[in-house]
């Protein structure tokens, strides 16, 4: 079952077995159904209000950001609930029901408390179910993480054992061909800290922006193998750099982006723009590519790399990051914005 409709249910039982609790019970000792009906029908609707702003609106917009606005919220919010629910009882049901009851002030402390009681009883019942419930599930979530992380670690194990081969064996055939073959060496070398980074600092949480620029560079120029004079890359940097750290692998598929679907579109001529700010603010990366005009037609431009960035920054600079993408017939360009704190 859906959380929606597990609520609706939930509020439906809840309500309902309220409503026949504050009916019938009070009519059992009177047998005054009419006016107890009329009573819960005030009664109920008062006791929704209160529960849904106090759970569903005041917890999420203040409890975690403001507790001072919180509870400021929650006292007015009681205050006018039980005042309108007074009020309902002074100038209607004791007129009609219980004339003696006109005898007491409008605000009389013991009413007022009464009214407070009857009411946040059962608002505190209903955030209970809703607490449980969140509980409930972030237990779950964090069982799921752990057996997520040891699979994910096993798996690391199993993978690391040919990628260090790989790194070794570069290692041995950079030192071979070094004297006899220099540029063959160089590109060895590239690949060599290509697959360093991706065995070492991806494992770390952050790395250092100098590091992640010096790693696109090894990818640029393993890339421009293929591609040759056909592709034009720069990278652009404005602001100090020192101790600017960023969570690793962030940029690498920014830049795939650029030449899967902006250098291989284009016979000659392509051309990627890495450009990043370091403000007094903020952390700014621009990454640009052209492409021919077809590739807009056919709606090739982006995917599952722009998506995993995306969700990546939800989830480590949440409400502290922007991410935009233009994308132009001719041009296709990613800004990334992270807010220091």
């Amino acid at each position: 079952m859906s959380n929606t409709k597990r609520n609706i249910l939930f509020n439906l039982v809840f309500w309902l077995s309220y409503f026949l609790y504050e009916w019938l019970s009070n009519s059992a000792w009177d047998d005054q159904y009419l006016q107890h009906f009329i009573h819960a029908c005030m009664v109920i609707p008062t006791a929704m209000i209160a529960a849904w702003l106090s759970v569903h609106v005041l917890v999420t917009k203040y409890y975690f950001t403001n507790r001072k606005a919180f509870w400021i919220s929650q006292v007015l919010v009681a205050i006018g609930i039980v005042l309108f629910r007074r009020a309902f009882n002074y100038y209607y049901t004791y007129p009609n029901f219980y004339p003696d009851a006109l005898m007491q002030p409008f605000f009389y402390p013991v009413k007022l408390m009464i009214e407070m009681v009857n009411l946040y009883l059962f608002v505190f019942l209903y955030a209970t179910f809703y607490v449980l419930r969140n509980w409930y599930e972030q237990q779950k979530v964090v069982q799921e993480l752990k057996e997520q992380n040891t699979k994910a670690e096993l798996e690391l194990l199993k993978s690391q054992v040919h990628p260090h081969f790989i790194f070794n064996t570069l290692n041995n055939i950079y030192a071979v061909t070094v004297k006899n073959n220099p540029e063959t060496a160089a590109h060895l070398l590239n690949l060599a800290r290509f697959l360093e980074y991706n065995l070492y600092n991806t494992q770390q949480n952050f790395v250092t922006l100098e590091s992640e620029l010096a790693y696109i560079k090894d990818f640029v120029s393993l890339q421009q193998l293929r591609y040759g004079n056909k592709v034009d890359f720069s990278v652009s940097v404005y602001g100090p750099t020192e101790g600017v750290k960023l969570p690793p692998l962030l940029l690498l598929p920014l830049i795939e982006n650029s030449f899967k679907h902006g250098v291989d579109s284009m016979e000659a001529n392509a051309w990627v723009r890495l450009e990043v700010s370091n403000r007094e603010n903020d952390l700014s990366i621009k990454v640009e590519n052209g492409r021919e005009i077809q590739v807009q037609k056919n709606g090739t431009n982006g995917g599952l790399g722009l998506k995993n960035v995306k969700k990546r920054l939800e989830l480590i600079y949440p409400d502290k990051h922007e991410f935009k993408v233009f994308d132009e017939s001719t041009a296709f360009m990613v800004v990334m914005k992270i807010k220091k704190v």
